[in-house]
């Protein structure tokens, strides 16, 4: 299925439902999330890597190794924490992509950024959309990425290929609502990846808006 979407329309949608820092509704998120983990937030931020394959758009994951530090063998945005000398989330997601995938700063098209997401492993991150030249020669970081894939946005936006359920992390007594998408090219997104995902879906319109149950603190 074609998407009639080019790059700027996706920047101008972005834009459109980007809050600013210091804006009442992004306060407002921030400070019921401090209420149940504390004010002690670290800094993250990841890369949507989007690029069209013939008429469609894909998003590029990447697959953690089982060797990595955290979440391993979990499917993932290319990203990680902020560095001291970071003052944008742009400057994150670039360093990390090209140290996890090779994917050089000058070969991507920043299209703009979602609102910050916060996990429950006490992360905020700030996810960045931009466009990249396809097909591309990535170099595999090979302790933190065993592969990359990508999948198509068409696919990913019927809600026949997602379910949704409730986790309850351990030492918790708080349930989180997870999605969980089907398998495709013998990969799971699920988690913060998946939630990240909706995300943007939503705000380029290719899913609806829910204020329900998708809408949670924490992901």
């Amino acid at each position: 299925m074609s998407l009639p979407l080019t790059e700027i329309e996706i920047s101008k949608r972005l834009l459109a439902a980007w809050q600013p820092e210091g804006s009442l509704k992004r306060e407002k998120y921030i400070n019921s999330v401090n209420q149940i983990l504390g004010p002690k937030l670290k800094c993250a931020a990841v890369l949507l890597p989007l690029f069209l394959n013939g008429d469609d758009w894909h998003l590029l994951f990447t697959r953690r190794t089982d060797t990595v530090e955290s979440h391993k063998g979990q499917v993932s945005f290319p990203g990680g924490g902020c560095d001291d000398s970071e003052t944008l989330p742009e400057q994150t997601a670039l360093r990390e992509a090209q140290e996890e995938i090779g994917l050089l700063p000058k070969d991507v098209r920043i299209l703009g950024k979602l609102n910050d997401v916060i996990t429950i492993t006490h992360f905020r991150v700030t996810p960045v959309v931009a466009a990249i030249p396809w097909p591309y020669s990535f170099q595999l970081s090979h302790h933190e990425v065993s592969r990359v894939f990508s999948i198509p946005l068409d696919w990913m936006s019927r809600s026949a290929n997602w379910d949704e359920f409730n986790f309850t992390p351990e030492e918790s007594q708080r349930s989180f609502p997870v999605v969980t998408y089907h398998t495709y090219d013998g990969e799971v997104l699920w988690g913060a990846s998946a939630r990240i995902t909706q995300n943007f879906l939503e705000v380029i319109h290719l899913i609806p808006h829910q204020s329900g149950t998708r809408h949670k603190d924490l992901v």
